[in-house]
């Protein structure tokens, strides 16, 4: 279930690792290659930590070696799109339609053999509270044999 009610700084700190709210807050990103779910491609959908809204399919997700997480395209809705010019750069920063949580970036052009030429370049943050997975923007649920339920 997914909560859409705003909530403060103050409440966000109370719910999110310091390192979650530093990356879904404060627009931070962690290094490279941490956490398990980087390169796992389990079939499940990817959630928001802070809020717990589907995300991303498991089926758009791809290997790039970057690091991080990559998804070719979010489901629709989940998330939307801000130009971000910090850094000295341009990009197009990710953001979840739900809660505002910063999710990463999207990089187009970078030749990648998939349908939207595009790459979700997406942190990995903290597991939703009260949920028992490692440090990660995304969690994955798993229900059995059924597909599993991952928090980004």
């Amino acid at each position: 279930m997914t909560d859409k009610t705003p909530k403060s700084e103050e409440e966000w700190r109370a719910i999110l690792s310091p390192e979650a709210f530093a990356v879904l807050r404060k627009k931070g990103t962690e290094r490279p290659f941490v956490g398990k779910y980087t390169d796992n491609f389990q079939e499940g959908t990817y959630n928001c930590a802070g809020c717990n809204a589907p995300l991303y399919k498991s089926t758009t997700k791809f290997k790039t070696h970057c690091g991080w997480p990559s998804f070719y395209e979010a489901i629709p809705g989940a998330i939307k799109r801000i130009s971000d010019n910090s850094l000295g750069m341009s990009r197009t920063e990710i953001v979840c339609s739900n809660c505002d949580g910063h999710l990463g970036h999207v990089f187009k052009g970078e030749g990648y053999k998939v349908p939207t030429d595009e790459r979700h370049c997406v942190n990995k943050g903290d597991q939703f509270p009260g949920r028992s997975w490692d440090y990660q923007c995304f969690d994955l649920q798993s229900q059995g044999s059924a597909p599993a339920n991952y928090t980004i």
